[in-house]
Order: structure tokens, then C-alpha cells, then sequence
């Protein structure tokens, strides 16, 4: 527990943080379950292009194209814009894990730079040596702030990367279902 206790103020933004990516993740982790993106059950009617048989509903990603696309029978171009709605709405939020991925560390590095301003600026005009107290206090509150402040966006970055290539795989298989929409359409 040393390790919060000597981060000093700088805590509050870096638990800030820490809140953030981990609800973030959690949230679009439950979010992006193939159940909630595209069931099996519509899977293999979706990439296939035929509709005619399955129950659609709006529970899922695949649910909501499939559904605008029987209801009001889009054109392509409508189809298409309809579906990149859907995808970037699977992308919320984790925008804000690039920005914990960037703040974190800036705030590790303002309490190292306020940790060290400390360190200096307790030198002694007396005797020139810094006093102890203040000494060990700035070094804890620098190498403290780093420590936590890369221990937060470390995770965070994984996150990002694992979620991104999970909703850039997921667009992949809505893609070639609308695609085969549009082919059965034509036929």
C-alpha cells in the first residue's frame, strides 16, 4: 500500500484513470460477445444472404441490419451506411482507452517532475544537503507516480489492441453478411 499512500494528490487522476480503462474494457468485452454481435443462430443465415426462415430481432448487431434491411428493403449505398453505423457504435468507448493510454503516463511523469522539484528545492541553505524527510518524500512521490502511472496504461494498451482486433474481425464477418445480402438481392 506504499505505493498509493506516496503518490501523493496525484493519485486521484491516476485511480480516475484506472477506473476508466477498466470499465471500459469490461463493458465492451460483454459487449462484443458473438451473442450480442451475431448469434449462431442467424450466423450461417446471415453470411449466407438468406433471411427467409429466421426469426430477426434487434438484440444483436446482425439482428438490427437484418431487420432494417427486411423492413425497408434499402438500397446498397443505404445498407452499407446503416451497417457502418452499427459498427462504430461496437467501437464506443474505447476511444477512451487512448486516452488513458496517454494521460496515464503523462501523469506519472508530472508526479515525477513535482517529486524531484521537491527533492531540489529541499536543499538547505545552512548546510547545503537536502533535508532527509523532504528528500525521501520527493523521490518516493516520483519513482511512485511512474510506477503507477505505466502500471495503468501497460493494461490499458492490451486492451485497446485485443478490442480493436476484435471489433475490426467482427466488421469483417458483418461486412460479408451485408455483402451476400446485397448479392441475394440482386439475384
Amino acid at each position: 500500500m506504499d505505493i498509493l499512500s506516496n503518490a501523493g494528490i496525484f493519485i486521484y487522476p491516476l485511480a480516475l484513470c484506472s477506473f476508466v480503462a477498466v470499465f471500459i474494457t469490461i463493458e465492451r468485452l460483454i459487449a462484443l460477445r458473438p451473442s450480442r454481435v451475431m448469434p449462431a443462430r442467424l450466423a450461417d443465415a446471415f453470411i449466407s444472404g438468406d433471411l427467409a426462415g429466421t426469426g430477426v430481432d434487434g438484440s444483436s448487431v446482425a439482428g438490427r441490419i437484418a431487420r432494417f434491411y427486411q423492413e425497408r428493403e434499402p438500397d446498397a449505398e443505404a445498407l452499407k451506411a446503416f451497417t457502418r453505423v452499427e459498427v462504430s457504435r461496437m467501437e464506443r468507448g474505447v476511444f477512451l482507452l487512448e486516452v488513458v493510454i496517454g494521460a496515464a503516463p503523462l501523469l506519472g511523469l508530472l508526479g515525477t517532475v513535482t517529486g524531484l522539484t521537491q527533492v531540489f528545492g529541499g536543499f538547505s541553505a545552512e548546510t547545503g544537503l537536502p533535508d532527509p524527510g523532504t528528500f525521501i518524500t520527493g523521490i518516493a512521490l516520483a519513482l511512485n507516480t511512474t510506477i503507477l502511472g505505466l502500471a495503468i496504461a501497460i493494461p490499458a494498451l492490451a486492451a485497446h489492441a485485443y478490442l480493436l482486433r476484435r471489433v475490426e474481425s467482427l466488421a469483417a464477418r458483418i461486412g460479408l453478411g451485408v455483402q451476400a445480402l446485397l448479392q441475394s438481392k440482386t439475384e
